[in-house]
């Protein structure tokens, strides 16, 4: 199959271009890139994976699918779970019809961002390390998909997009709920009118991390697990098993909950933005404001939830919007609403009726459009810039929660207005004499 043939086949098949989703899906960027591929096949995307946990196995399944794709490499803090990732890519490949090749496994990522022979990285890390190693990986020239959301801070986020954009990188965010067929067809309504002028959005998130900091007795760290690399850039935090979830290989026995750091606020930024990077991410896109934002953080210390207010009047409430309390996105408009979540879509409005099959509300065409993206030289249906304005919204939520006031915010500059307290948490001291 010459380039990505068979992927774009795919794509086309599954996103609902003939019917609903075309109008819904953002003008990409077909411009030549500074960096060229280097692999001798041009057909194929060479493929690194630094974080191994239970994301990253998801992730390289899905990958795998995609007969323009091989695996190489990976890089974890975590031996046995590099040694899984070994096991479990070799039974990809034979369930491929094919044998793995050596593949390199390294406890520093740096060494993997060395191999020439590697054309992309799959960041799949805790969120606090997701910064440091992307830049690095564009410094390296290599394309990117990188794991939701897009940094811990604002000014990772920052200083991403600039090292993405002056290296001539392809960097995908794994928003990818942007290829289901559902939720494409809820933003295009939106956007061609179908509801008429929207007033308001909910988004139904979840909860900011917990309050308090990380306080558990620490308990052994397990052999070939380095945790002061684990810890990297933040104050280090003890060791506890639900931060990294041990697995084990005779027997295989797979982590049983996803890593808890995501809940605590040293570690992680909750709900708001483990889910938030999903559901604000459809409501900006359907609004228009996925390269912009809001302009007000309304915090009610009373029993009113959370507001975002835009320039042009609309409001995200961070809410439950029915009785079912499943994340999901609530657009309500003159003529009628809309709500999308992960396998429903409803409406008032007749006109924006659609049912959906299985296939259309799945989200592998996100990972196809990664790979064709990196052999095209053009952006992602979730771009950097998009995946640092998501990642924005949920941050700045979550230091208006912390601060427990309203905060009014300049979407462009990047700055709260008028409030040095707020603007200090943009970004933290990094340890360990690691720097961006």
């Amino acid at each position: 199959m010459s380039k990505s043939s068979f992927s774009r086949r795919k794509f086309l098949a599954t996103s609902l271009l003939t019917t609903a989703g075309l109008g819904a899906l953002p003008q990409l960027s077909f411009g030549a890139s500074a960096k060229t591929l280097k692999s001798r096949d041009t057909s194929k995307v060479r493929l690194g994976f630094i974080g191994v946990g239970r994301q990253a196995m998801g992730l390289l399944g899905n990958f795998m699918k995609n007969p323009n794709v091989e695996v190489m490499a990976a890089a974890d803090v975590y031996k046995i779970k590099l040694d899984r990732f070994k096991i479990r890519t070799e039974k990809l490949y034979a369930d491929r019809g094919g044998k793995a090749g050596e593949i390199g496994l390294y406890a520093d990522y740096k060494d993997l961002l060395k191999r020439s022979d590697v054309d992309a990285v799959v960041i799949a890390s805790p969120d606090h390390w997701h910064a440091l190693m992307a830049i690095h990986a564009c410094k390296a020239g290599k394309d990117i998909y990188l794991e939701k959301p897009l940094t811990f801070t604002i000014k990772e986020g920052q200083e991403l997009v600039k090292a993405v954009r002056s290296n001539g990188i392809v960097l995908g965010v794994g928003s990818m709920q942007r290829a289901g067929g559902n939720f494409q067809h809820a933003v295009r309504m939106v956007q061609k009118g179908y509801l008429g002028k929207i007033s308001t959005v909910y988004a139904n998130v979840g909860t900011p991390p917990f309050p308090k900091e990380i306080d558990f007795e620490a308990q052994a760290v397990p052999a070939g697990l380095d945790w002061k690399t684990w810890n990297g850039p933040i104050p280090e935090v003890p060791y506890f098993p639900d931060l990294n979830p041990p697995i084990s290989l005779n027997p295989e026995e797979n982590e049983k909950a996803w890593g808890a750091w995501r809940w605590y606020k040293k570690t992680g930024g909750g709900l708001m933005t483990d889910w938030g990077a999903h559901m604000f991410d459809i409501a900006q896109w359907g609004i228009g404001m996925d390269r912009n934002g809001p302009v007000e953080i309304i915090v009610d210390k009373g029993e009113e939830p959370m507001k975002y207010r835009y320039a042009n009047g609309i409001e995200m409430i961070v809410s439950p919007f029915d009785d079912n309390t499943r994340q999901g996105v609530k657009f309500i408009g003159e003529k009628g609403w809309i709500t999308v979540s992960r396998g429903n879509y409803a409406t008032s409005v007749k006109e924006c009726e659609m049912s959906f099959d299985k296939e259309q509300l799945g989200f592998s065409p996100h990972h196809i459009d990664f790979i064709d993206s990196v052999l095209m030289r053009k952006d992602p249906i979730v771009p950097v810039e998009v995946g640092h304005s998501t990642c924005t919204v949920c941050t700045i939520g979550n230091i208006a929660h912390d601060l427990g006031r309203s905060l009014k915010w300049d979407p462009i500059a990047q700055v709260f207005i008028g409030d040095a307290e707020a603007n200090a948490r943009l970004h933290y001291n990094y340890e360990n004499g690691l720097a961006l």
